[in-house]
């Protein structure tokens, strides 16, 4: 009988392929209870509303089988477009209004000066304040008996008595407007700013030597290097625009007309209000679908020259 040896190769292979698996398996298990939660409260959630949304689910009542029927009827609900088409007005509005306050914001907070510290305190400290919370203080500043609103309008003759903020359309919208981007404002100048300090100072003197101007040295450097993070702040902030239900909801319930109800707020009412679960199952599978695309189609806009 002959004894074939192991070869020292395989030998020394042995461990190192025994610790690599021991070491795969622990950060496995470092990640377990966050892989849990990720389960729990995101993946099953999502796939138990796929499954409703195939179904006529009553809140009291044993639910039916009904396919498809849910998402056809979704597609001829002129409500439910209606919200669709006020969600993207208003996210296309509250949008635009906070990039161009937060871009000055941070390059003014970026410069090393005297009380930028304070200065990126005050921008910043409306973000702490709870979205219904900022709704609810709102209503009390534009109510028309008690409010600070009205009587400053009068101070300034920009109207000639009291004004009541949200009894029209018009008002109400761009009361709204200003209050999302008072508390919206301070956290897209914060992920500017970090886009903005993590721009090599060389390359800006080196610009600034060679003679590029203030806007050049903007448009050729600052905003190239920039994408990745303004590909970020535009994602949260058109992402927590569609998803807006608070604001509308305290403010000025849907009102006036019902013309201010977002596509949340729609959603809201098929399934607590009308008690629909499954249309509203529909409808949420419908919105996440949409908010995956806007979210896609903006990465591929902001890529950078790497990413292509």
């Amino acid at each position: 009988m002959t004894i074939t040896a192991a070869s020292p190769l395989a030998a020394a292979t042995a461990p190192r392929i025994r610790g690599s698996a021991r070491r795969q398996w622990l950060g496995l298990l470092y990640i377990a209870p966050a892989m849990a939660l990720v389960i729990v409260f995101f993946i099953a959630p999502v796939v138990f509303t796929v499954w409703m949304s195939f179904h006529n689910w009553p809140l009291l009542g044993s639910p039916s089988w009904i396919g498809l029927g849910n998402y056809t009827r979704m597609l001829t609900d002129n409500r439910f477009m209606a919200a669709l088409g006020f969600t993207a007005y208003y996210t296309v509005i509250v949008t635009l209004a906070i990039f161009a306050l937060a871009f000055p914001l941070a390059l003014f907070v970026e410069r090393e000066r005297r009380g930028v510290g304070a200065y990126r305190t005050i921008f910043f400290m409306p973000v702490v304040v709870g979205l219904a919370t900022a709704s609810l203080l709102w209503v009390w500043l534009a109510n028309v008996d008690s409010g600070l609103f009205s009587p400053i309008l009068r101070m300034f003759g920009v109207t000639g008595r009291s004004a009541n903020l949200l009894a029209t359309f018009d008002n109400a919208f761009w009361t709204i407007i200003v209050m999302v981007v008072w508390k919206i404002v301070g956290f897209t100048m914060i992920i500017l700013l970090t886009g903005l300090q993590s721009i090599p100072t060389d390359l800006i003197e080196a610009a600034r030597i060679d003679g590029a101007t203030a806007w050049q040295r903007f448009r050729m450097i600052t905003l190239p290097l920039m994408r990745r993070t303004l590909a970020l702040a535009l994602i949260l902030s058109v992402t927590g625009s569609v998803l807006a239900f608070d604001q509308f909801y305290i403010m000025t319930s849907g009102g006036p007309q019902n013309r201010m109800i977002s596509v949340v707020y729609y959603i809201f009412n098929q399934s607590f209000v009308s008690f629909q679960l499954g249309y509203g199952s529909a409808l949420s599978i419908a919105l996440l679908g949409i908010l995956v695309a806007l979210s896609v189609i903006q990465l591929w806009l902001l890529r950078g020259d790497e990413d292509k």
